[in-house]
């Protein structure tokens, strides 16, 4: 297991009519996401309806998370895509740092450890 490794799910509802908006978006923060050196993987998944989204987010380590977190996807594209959707859940996944922990359980955040299994 690649106990360094750190992930985010994150579920959101996209407001009625606003898919065209909230996709517009959601290609930008994929697009930024891209160009930063700690991200893994940014992959989004939705439901047929177009209601239901999910992002899996996976980051080299917690440093890299912080750093998403720091930089333009977060600070200016989140607060866009936000007025075309509800975010109904966040969880992240590894052992993140102390303040990366600190800032997501504040916000409400579950964190689930590391604990055990099998990463290729």
């Amino acid at each position: 297991m690649a106990a360094q490794k750190v992930r985010l799910l994150v579920e959101m509802t996209i407001h009625d009519g606003r898919f065209d908006a909230f996709d517009s978006i959601a290609r930008e923060m994929t697009a930024g996401s891209r160009s930063e050196a700690g991200t893994l993987d940014y992959e989004w998944y939705l439901s047929a309806d177009r209601r239901r989204c999910r992002l899996v987010e996976t980051y080299t380590d917690s440093a890299a998370l912080a750093a998403h977190f720091a930089g333009p996807v977060v600070q200016q594209l989140l607060p866009k895509i936000a007025a075309h959707c509800t975010v109904d859940r966040i969880e992240a996944y590894g052992n993140l740092d102390q303040d990366m922990a600190a800032t997501l359980t504040n916000s409400g955040r579950e964190i689930f450890a590391a604990w055990q299994g099998l990463n290729r």
